[in-house]
């Protein structure tokens, strides 16, 4: 799994062949915590179909502003550098999967 910063958002989400999956979060966000093992699940689902990357609000805040984070955990995939889906709150994987699209 990809741990985004500054410097690598562009190339990992906005420039990627294929649909990336950024989950928002927070180390202190309980939410988060319980959501990891799905996104872990999520990675090594993904299998060249999309990818999985996670963002820490605390340390990329400018990034989370400017997706119109207000919430975590919020999970957005993007598709040809564009949010298409985003969904907030610790969702059941089905669930997850469902509003996602994947």
């Amino acid at each position: 799994m990809i741990n985004l910063t500054k410097d690598n958002f562009q190339r990992e989400v906005l420039e990627s062949d294929i649909p990336v999956v950024v989950d928002f979060w927070a180390p202190w966000c309980g939410h988060c915590i319980n959501l990891m093992p799905i996104i872990e699940e999520l990675d090594e689902e993904a299998a060249g179909k999309y990818k999985v990357c996670k963002l820490n609000i605390d340390e990329e805040q400018p990034l989370a502003i400017q997706y119109g984070v207000m919430t975590i955990p919020t999970c957005a995939k993007f598709e040809n550098g564009e949010v298409t889906a985003k969904t907030v709150g610790a969702l059941p994987k089905a669930a997850l999967l469902s509003q996602l699209g994947l």
